[in-house]
């Protein structure tokens, strides 16, 4: 039985959702211990006129989840899966049902980073697909943040899980839209059980989210994003990460 902990850029700390550091038989390593998931509850503010209460409509255009105002930036939180899934980040619990196949959640943002966690819970196999998109408001374009799926459709493996991992590691300077302000950082999962040794029953995946203050200008897909045009400063917050370089430096227009 597998059960370790994937870290691909650093780590991000899970306590909030149960995980805990137990010690192992050797008392010189530890094992990942999953608590139970979160309420099965929506908290938090969402924004834009497709929201109502704690449930939002899936936009069908580029533009008819309104405009972030304040300096902060609209994001679109996209969940699927014929099982109930959470996504958690600071002031926020994102819950969908398993009666729901897909919901969408529009929430605003201001520059800087935001942990975010993806749960799945299943005692016969996970399937979880999580999608973040960043609305760029002058190019009225939605970028593709972020994108996780494992066992959607079917149910996750960990073979799926080590194919995800190698996805990842081969983003340039961890920019999933190069033509976004937002960079994925700290991506790891954890997981618990798995009854056949193939398929996890419990799924925690963690990121971070670095928001960038300049606000884009091209649309998804513009072939000259970040292509020669010079780099701008990381303005997320105001340390810069040490070390530059690629991996650590802004995102390029």
């Amino acid at each position: 039985m597998r059960n370790h902990t994937v870290a691909l850029a650093g780590s991000l700390g899970l306590v909030a959702l149960g995980l805990g550091a137990v010690p192992a038989c050797s008392g010189t390593a530890s094992q990942v211990k999953i608590g139970p998931p979160p309420a099965r509850v929506t908290t938090g503010p969402l924004a834009g006129p497709l929201c109502t209460d704690d449930q939002c409509t899936c936009r069908k255009g580029a533009d008819d989840a309104g405009m972030p105002e304040g300096g902060r930036k609209r994001f679109e939180l996209r969940l699927a899966s014929a099982q109930e899934l959470w996504v958690t980040l600071p002031g926020h619990q994102l819950y969908k049902s398993p009666e729901r196949a897909e919901a969408c959640f529009y929430i605003d943002l201001a520059p800087g980073k935001h942990p975010v966690t993806l749960r799945a819970s299943n005692k016969d196999g996970v399937s979880a697909a999580l999608e973040v998109h960043e609305l760029g408001v002058a190019a009225k374009s939605w970028y593709d943040t972020f994108k996780f799926a494992c066992g959607h459709p079917g149910v996750c493996s960990f073979e799926e899980l080590d194919g995800i991992k190698a996805t990842y590691a081969g983003i340039p300077r961890n920019l999933h839209d190069v033509c976004g302000s937002t960079r994925i950082k700290s991506i790891q999962w954890d997981h618990g059980k798995a009854p056949d040794g193939l398929h996890p029953s419990e799924l925690v995946v963690g990121l971070t989210l670095d928001i960038y203050k300049f606000m884009p200008d091209k649309p998804r897909g513009d072939t000259t994003c970040g292509a020669g045009e010079g780099r701008r400063q990381n303005t997320s917050d105001a340390d810069a990460d040490p070390g530059g370089g690629d991996d650590d430096g802004a995102p390029a227009e």
